[in-house]
């Protein structure tokens, strides 16, 4: 069995533990909202048609926001088209994804679900076919009390009170040929800059998030970010960041390693905000918000929109079926944007229901939790306090994408306070288990209280609705407390948590 080792020590904080760093996305794509958010018919809904087993399971998956509603789907939209009485609305053609929207749901059913659901929303506005008057016309309808034409409409709409929503999207991709409206850097950078500014002579308290790269392999990444926030810098919070992973090819080691990208990525965006804050010799940092980020199977069958005369309502789409090597990668994923907190102070998990989700629906029947449901549910109820940077001593082995990777992986959270302590951590061989011994020197009186992996002999594992009550991360009875640590054996292809308390 191959050895490695994990330091932790109190006195190496990265940051605090962001709730935000747990969100997800809901885009009108394929069967998120409608079937999978929505379904009038189901036995679970209530009076506004949301299902309550999705709700339910939203709470247990410790989702803190949700991105609302898009995603591509939201530089095509007319967001005055869902609200109102719904017998009003139009039908329109999505032009994303290839698709009709009925907009049965809209801005106040969406916030009335968040609601149910216990997030936090974060609103996108549509910077591709649209642009400044309509973002303030969405703000006002949204935000401001009442005594305007949009916030009176939102009154008589059945939303006395304000919704509140501080944090907005300036767009979304708009990198990316693909996008309806899609701009140059910068384009993009000045109308951004200019629907900020707007948007805070309405609310000066807004957090606003710039669009940087929709991937690290965009041939304009880097320069893109440094035009946008050239133009924006002043006016904006964050810049958002988007990556997708996927084994290829049966490279099942490049796949795990998939983290070391996104290490890289989220380096390379604050290198770029950084140097564009020296340049301004501007006192504000720029921070990121990962507001998209899982695995998706993108070259899949269900991945492709439907063609031709065909527009139908909630298609089938980018339904991938987790297995249990993709768990382990999201809570790879994970680990990485906990130790970079102090920097990535949001991320959405894309998405949230029946599309690239943790959680899938049948229309009218049965919910269950995908093989990444657990690392993040998990993550998201344990991880609090402050991020610790770890010190990783592990053999390292080779891959055909990114050379010589460590085996294992991982961070730590820690609540002085209340004296709780979790590693959250990662084998990535795909040979044979790793011994792995976590000195807690600095930590003498904290014992085991938990110890969960999540594997299985067969990786290509994956979850149905039959094996709904199937609890996927097991308790680990090789994890033992000694005077200078906790050893424990990670199996292949794994993901654990250790959680250690004060004792008595």
């Amino acid at each position: 069995m191959q050895l490695a080792s994990v330091t932790v020590d109190p006195a190496f904080v990265v940051g605090p533990v962001r709730r935000r760093t747990f969100g997800s996305f809901v885009e009108h794509l394929g069967r998120c909202v409608y079937t999978g958010l929505h379904d009038p018919g189901h036995p679970t809904a209530d009076a506004d048609g949301f299902r309550g087993d999705v709700v339910d399971m939203v709470r247990e998956l410790g989702v803190s926001t949700v991105r609302y509603p898009g995603g591509n789907f939201v530089s095509g939209y007319r967001w005055e088209d869902g609200v109102g009485p719904r017998v009003d609305r139009p039908v329109r053609l999505d032009l994303a994804w290839h698709s009709t929207e009925p907009n049965t749901v809209g801005v106040d059913e969406f916030v009335r679900w968040a609601r149910k659901a216990g997030v936090e929303p974060m609103m996108a506005v549509n910077l591709g076919t649209r642009g400044i008057q309509e973002a303030l016309d969405l703000l006002e309808y949204c935000n401001v009390r009442g005594g305007t034409a949009w916030s009176d409409r939102r009154r008589a709409n059945g939303a006395e009170q304000p919704h509140g929503i501080r944090m907005w999207c300036l767009g979304n991709e708009m990198d990316g040929p693909w996008q309806l409206g899609h701009k140059t850097a910068h384009e993009y950078g000045r109308l951004a800059a200019e629907t900020a500014r707007a948007m805070r002579q309405l609310q000066p308290d807004l957090e606003l998030v710039a669009c940087g790269s929709s991937g690290p392999g965009m041939p304009t990444f880097g320069e893109w970010e440094r035009i946008v926030l050239g133009e924006t810098y002043d006016v904006v919070d964050l810049v958002s960041a988007h990556a997708y992973y996927c084994e290829e090819d049966g490279d099942l080691a490049s796949f795990l390693a998939s983290p070391v990208d996104m290490d890289h990525f989220i380096e390379s965006v604050v290198a770029t905000a950084d140097a564009v804050r020296a340049a301004r010799k501007a006192d504000k940092r720029i921070h990121l918000s990962f507001d998209e980020w899982n695995v998706w199977y993108v070259k899949r069958a269900e991945s492709r929109p439907p063609s031709g005369d065909d527009w139908p309502v909630a298609p089938v789409l980018l339904e991938d079926r987790y297995n249990v090597a993709d768990a382990v990668v999201v809570g790879n994923l994970l680990i990485s944007l906990l130790r970079h907190t102090d920097r990535v102070h949001a991320a959405s998990l894309a998405q949230l229901v029946n599309v690239i989700a943790p959680i899938m629906t049948e229309p009218g029947g049965r919910s269950w939790r995908q093989t990444t449901f657990h690392p993040f549910a998990l993550t998201a109820r344990h991880a609090a306090g402050e991020v610790l940077r770890v010190a990783i001593d592990a053999p390292a082995h080779d891959t055909a994408r990114f050379g010589p990777v460590p085996l294992v992986d991982a961070v730590a959270t820690y609540e002085p306070d209340a004296g709780g302590l979790v590693l959250f951590a990662v084998n990535r061989s795909t040979a044979g288990p790793v011994g792995l011994t976590v000195d807690l020197r600095g930590f003498p009186a904290l014992r085991v209280v938990e110890a969960l992996t999540l594997s299985n002999p067969d990786h290509t594992w994956s979850a149905t609705a039959d094996d709904a009550k199937t609890v996927l991360p097991r308790r680990n009875p090789s994890a033992t407390r000694d005077a200078d640590g906790v050893r424990v054996e990670l199996p292949p292809v794994s993901w654990t948590m250790l959680r250690l308390e004060r004792s008595g």
